[in-house]
């Protein structure tokens, strides 16, 4: 089994120019124990002033803070406190959270939020350890997939 197979990949934030907060999709994790979502900045011209992950049992309203999960003041997998990316430090990065889905509520919606200057941003979350193992393009929620080219 290759386990990177055994996933779905959701474009949660379309990769834009945005001047201040982005407009992020759900995630549906109905049927995963574990979501990768991953962010991809560019060019920072403004701090971020949200950089966090929320959660409801229903879509489209009712979203709360996961405890934790959020970068200002959050901590890492090393233990770390973290802090929101800056317009100093933050360029050309790609920031993740990793959520343990299980005990969790259904739909998760990241909040991504800069200052008013215009900066690049893009989202994609990764869901795995599925209780049903997704195997067409569709289930995996991918518009195409090359498979079988690359082996080893």
């Amino acid at each position: 089994m290759i386990h990177a197979q055994n996933t779905a990949i959701q474009q949660v934030i379309d990769p834009i120019a945005t001047a201040g907060s982005t407009t992020a999709e759900e995630i549906d994790t109905v049927g995963y124990d574990y979501a990768l979502v991953l962010v991809i900045v560019g060019a920072l011209n403004t701090n971020a002033t949200a950089f966090e992950i929320q959660e409801s049992d229903e879509s489209g309203s009712g979203f709360a803070l996961i405890t934790g999960a959020d970068f200002d003041g959050g901590t890492d997998i090393d233990g770390a406190t973290l802090a929101l990316p800056t317009a100093a430090s933050g360029d050309n990065k790609v920031y993740a959270f990793e959520i343990d889905l299980r005990g969790r509520k259904r739909y998760l919606k990241p909040v991504i939020t800069f200052g008013g200057s215009t900066t690049a941003v893009g989202c994609v979350a990764i869901l795995s350890r599925a209780a049903e193992s997704p195997v067409t393009t569709a289930q995996r929620s991918l518009a195409s997939s090359l498979g079988g080219v690359c082996r080893i």
